[in-house]
């Protein structure tokens, strides 16, 4: 059984004025049209709709209960309309956003409270977990975007990489920060706190440190940038982070200086490579983005 929209429209519009000609008035159409539109869709039903009662048509026991299903039927295409323009909007939807731990906890939740105040219908899944873990979502198409470490590509994933400059991080009242810029040469008798060995950014900043004739003084090795911060903030060594997770920190007992020469620390936002592009998701990636701009190097170098 197939109805037309319109023949809908005609059968509410004569139950609501009792009149084919007052029906096709508040229809905009014509008094035949209007006709032809509700006998095709009481032929289609192959119920009588209507009985006439002193020059008024009256919705039939049967009419009556077929109102109040197309009711419903108008409610939720008024409904589906109302969403289609948030959705437009970018004011409704669903954002899966995977993350690495760090962020879930320092820039992200401030960030996504001012998105979503903007978005009332908008609701939220932010899931923090390991690079191996995200490359896995996202090849899943599970999430809508991922935010990692130097991701260097795979097939399923479309991504961007992101050079961050770097910042070192002393304790509060450190000597050292009297020096507004550091070098290799200033940390040498430093115990370092450092990202994991395996790491692409580890192997850059101690190939900085080599160049300088410097060995490195490693003392504790962690997976989160994150991490460093709050053990230098509670007097235990000094670290060389992203100055994007050293800011998050600035008010945890630490000091931020210039580290030189310039390292960057690559951070990649990926998207699943095939699938649709929600209009929400590529707003959240540039609201991301514009929040990285303080932080972001001037590099030409890619990965």
């Amino acid at each position: 059984m197939k109805f037309k929209l319109r023949q809908l429209e005609a059968f509410q519009a004569v139950a609501k004025t009792g009149s084919v000609t007052r029906a096709a008035k508040s229809l905009g159409i014509s008094q035949p049209a209007t006709s032809r539109l509700l006998s095709d869709f009481s032929k289609t039903v192959a119920i009588d709709l209507f009985r006439r009662e002193g020059g008024v048509l009256i919705p039939t026991s049967e009419a009556r209960y077929l109102l109040s299903e197309v009711g419903r039927v108008f409610d939720s295409l008024q409904h589906l309309e109302e969403l289609n323009r948030d959705l437009t909007d970018r004011t409704a939807g669903h954002l899966r956003i995977a993350c690495l731990p760090g962020f879930a906890t320092t820039l992200l939740p401030e960030l996504l409270a001012e998105f979503l105040k903007e978005r009332p219908g908008v609701s939220l899944t932010l899931e923090p977990d390991r690079p191996e873990r995200i490359l896995e979502w996202m090849i899943g198409e599970q999430y809508d975007c991922g935010i990692t470490d130097e991701f260097t590509g795979h097939p399923a994933v479309e991504h961007t990489n992101v050079p961050i400059k770097t910042a070192c991080v002393l304790p509060k009242g450190h000597p050292l920060a009297e020096l507004d810029c550091l070098s290799p040469l200033d940390l040498k008798n430093e115990r370092f706190i450092h990202a994991r060995r395996d790491s692409p950014f580890y192997t850059r900043l101690s190939n900085t440190f080599a160049d300088y004739g410097v060995l490195m003084n490693t003392w504790v090795e962690v997976r989160q940038f994150s991490t460093a911060c709050i053990m230098v903030g509670q007097g235990q060594g000094v670290t060389i982070v992203s100055a994007l997770d050293a800011e998050q920190y600035r008010n945890s007992n630490i000091e931020i200086r210039r580290f030189e020469p310039e390292i960057h620390h690559w951070l990649s936002i990926l998207k699943p490579a095939s699938g649709s592009r929600s209009l929400l998701s590529l707003d959240f990636v540039d609201t991301f983005m514009d929040s990285l701009s303080p932080y972001m190097s001037d590099t030409k170098d890619r990965l």
